[in-house]
């Protein structure tokens, strides 16, 4: 595949905005179509972006002949569906984290993905930031020592009423899926498969968790503790800590342009700087992957593979049990 990838955004809300934005900055690719659940809401946001056709249904989008990759940007509790339909519909998919509601929601998509034949992947989006991927390099390299520990955090307050959907049960609201996924998922990419997880909460009156507080070992034996919240204003960092020093994501981490490696040897310590900005808003890095492994024949991608998009979501329902987090996707 050499042609420019297609692409289609299903859902026009914030995120859709987001990533429609990003692919104006990302090479080889163009915006085909755009799907709302009204054609007025998806032609205003198509005409916005340029997309060469607006659809009223997210199955018109499904089934339109010329769209190569949909990007999932409904809530969580409609990625399962919605993935499904796209998936029958012929069209590689790339869903929103969290990228379901559960682990078995989440095998039903990738099951049919690789039935046939077809690319799925979760837009972890923070995974491909460059100083991200450089960050992981040098753990990997050795710089450290060996990593054993990984600290990460993401909070912020929110003044929303009850009703919003981070707060609403039937909308996946909660701390955990929203910004949770994030501490987890890193400390799953820098400390590999997690083996164990402990959790606690303090629970909204909605019913969801306001903020969410975890351990986790790792099956070569690190631990990572994280947190996340919609009460607190967090540091919002991620350390990765080795034998011979760490590896720091100052604020915001999960839309990095810099980090600091400190090494530390007896009483002697140094310390420097890697800078490595991302394009535009950052969501471009991670649908030049999907565009990347579209053209290389690829079902999945090598930096957020299915199995461990799998593994992350039966962690998060593990957490889920021990807060006493349900919502009617578990029914």
């Amino acid at each position: 595949m050499t042609q420019p990838i297609r692409w289609g955004i299903l859902g026009t809300g914030r995120i859709a905005r987001d990533f429609a934005t990003a692919l104006r900055d990302t090479p080889g690719a163009t915006l085909a179509a755009v799907a709302s659940r009204t054609v007025d809401s998806a032609t205003k946001f198509g005409q916005e972006f340029a997309a060469e056709r607006f659809h009223g249904s997210y199955q018109a989008l499904a089934d339109d002949p010329e769209v190569d990759v949909v990007y999932i940007a409904t809530p969580h509790p409609m990625h399962h569906e919605n993935a499904l339909m796209c998936l029958n519909g012929g069209k590689a998919v790339l869903v929103e984290k969290s990228f379901t509601m559960n682990r078995r929601q989440a095998e039903d998509i990738i099951r049919l993905a690789q039935a046939k034949r077809l690319f799925v992947m979760e837009a972890m989006w923070t995974r491909f930031m460059p100083a991200v991927a450089e960050a992981k390099r040098i753990v990997d390299s050795g710089e450290i020592g060996k990593p054993a520990h990984v600290s990460a955090d993401f909070g912020f307050t929110s003044n929303a009423g009850p009703e919003h959907r981070l707060f609403a049960p039937a909308l996946g609201g909660g701390a955990l899926l929203d910004l949770g996924i994030y501490p987890l998922s890193m400390s799953s990419f820098f400390l590999g498969a997690v083996a164990g997880v402990k959790a606690q909460a303090e629970m909204t009156d909605t019913g969801v968790d306001m903020q969410t507080a975890f351990t986790l070992t790792h099956e070569g034996g690190a631990v990572s503790s994280c947190a996340c919240s919609l009460r607190a204003r967090t540091p919002t960092e991620l350390t990765i800590s080795g034998t011979k020093g760490f590896v720091r994501l100052h604020d915001r981490f999960h839309n990095a342009d810099s980090f600091t490696v400190t090494v530390v040897d007896g009483a002697s310590r140094s310390e420097r700087t890697v800078t490595l900005p991302k394009s535009g808003n950052g969501y471009t890095h991670e649908a030049q992957e999907v565009g990347r492994c579209l053209r290389a024949g690829l079902i999945e991608s090598p930096v957020m593979p299915h199995a461990e998009t799998l593994a992350i979501m039966g962690t998060l329902d593990e957490i889920r049990a021990q807060i006493g987090l349900r919502y009617p996707a578990d029914a």
